[in-house]
């Protein structure tokens, strides 16, 4: 405890310079308020923040408690000019209207940690202008998220609100770039399906819906390119921007089922602000590799319903895709999601008698039972 005041009063006074960082590496008294696993790369990124070192510093220091980790997650995970660039208040005000979003909604408690960090609590969705959006966007929308009792509600009216109260619309010409920021839209009145989407995405993340974008550098008639919106509630489904329909519907389904994966140029790609060996490619800037991205072709091309049955008393079931989730809900004797076929799922099921886990196979077929023991 007296450690803990010691490093909390030097912090208070201003005397944690960036260049002490540099000398102490590890050591560095900022990182022990931060869990084991963020400590080191949140030391490398501050080791390359230059003059904004400090201000990093401070915000992992200032920040409460229980969101201190949310703001080393952020700085852990931002890209390099971010580093050198957002400040101190910037990323304190985002992380703190990211969890009154989590406490407002009727959903924001049981989005699972994981997406709430990665498709919640970032600032940005590429590398567009970075706007302070949080707080407006939060203002303005929870009214409208509250009334809904699911994020497939709330998206849908968003859909329709946030491009009504902005009075943005597309425009293949007319929108200054593809990769406008939210208030670069708001000013310009139209945007790129990217801009759209960047707007709604925003939106999504202000009410505590983990969302993200989705596109593909070419569609394998060569068309064109695209981008759309996915969000999570149990699952991901995708949705238009500015395109109200209901979800997992939309003009581009056809197009995006016949995504080859066997060629970079024609796969289909999902943001994700965690580093990754894939990236988004942004047909505005080829050469770039700052956002990272899942590879997630085969749910536009190979998308299928499960049915998972249970016996015994009800839980909670997750499934999980080389580790990463893909879906999750309450389960009494079935419950059914959407996901890709000829392809190996983990699924875990908690109850109060014990867990079952189950390591499933799905087939091509486009109806499937899992019975899992």
């Amino acid at each position: 405890m007296i450690r803990f005041r010691r490093i909390v009063a030097t912090l208070a006074l201003g005397l944690v310079a960036f260049p002490l960082l540099a000398r102490a590496g590890m050591d560095h008294p900022v990182l022990e308020l931060l869990p084991t696993e963020l400590r080191s790369p949140v030391a490398d990124k501050l080791a390359k923040a230059g003059d904004n070192g400090t201000a990093l510093i401070n915000a992992i220091a200032e920040a409460p408690a229980d969101q201190r980790e949310a703001v080393g997650f952020l700085i852990a995970h931002m890209p390099e000019s971010d580093l050198k660039t957002l400040g101190k208040d910037y990323l304190l005000s985002n992380v703190k209207y990211a969890y009154l979003a989590r406490e407002a909604t009727p959903w924001g408690k049981s989005i699972p940690k994981e997406l709430f960090f990665d498709h919640v609590l970032p600032y940005a969705s590429i590398n567009e202008r970075r706007d302070d959006w949080r707080k407006d966007f939060y203002d303005r929308f929870l009214p409208i998220a509250k009334e809904c009792p699911s994020p497939t509600e709330a998206v849908k009216r968003l859909n329709v609100e946030v491009f009504k109260t902005f009075n943005v619309a597309y425009h293949a010409t007319r929108r200054p770039k593809p990769d406008q920021s939210p208030y670069e839209s708001v000013q310009a009145g139209f945007a790129s399906c990217t801009g759209l989407s960047i707007l709604l995405i925003d939106a999504c993340r202000a009410v505590g819906i983990p969302a993200r974008m989705v596109g593909t550098p070419r569609w394998t008639d060569n068309s064109g390119n695209h981008t759309w919106v996915e969000i999570w509630d149990h699952e991901w489904s995708f949705v238009g921007a500015c395109e109200p329909s209901k979800l997992n519907e939309g003009w581009f389904v056809g197009q995006a089922a016949k995504a080859d994966e066997t060629k970079p140029n024609n796969r289909i790609y999902a943001t994700s602000f965690q580093a990754n060996e894939t990236y988004f490619p942004m047909v505005w800037k080829r050469a770039s590799k700052e956002v990272p991205a899942e590879d997630i072709t085969r749910r536009y091309t190979l998308r299928r319903k499960v049915t998972f049955k249970i016996a015994g008393s009800p839980g909670e079931i997750t499934v999980r895709l080389n580790g990463k989730l893909v879906a999750q809900d309450k389960i009494a004797e079935a419950t059914t999601f959407e996901l890709p076929g000829d392809l190996s799922y983990e699924v875990l099921v908690v109850r109060p008698e014990g867990e079952l886990k189950q390591t499933v196979k799905l087939s091509t077929e486009m109806d499937q039972v899992v019975e899992i023991k």
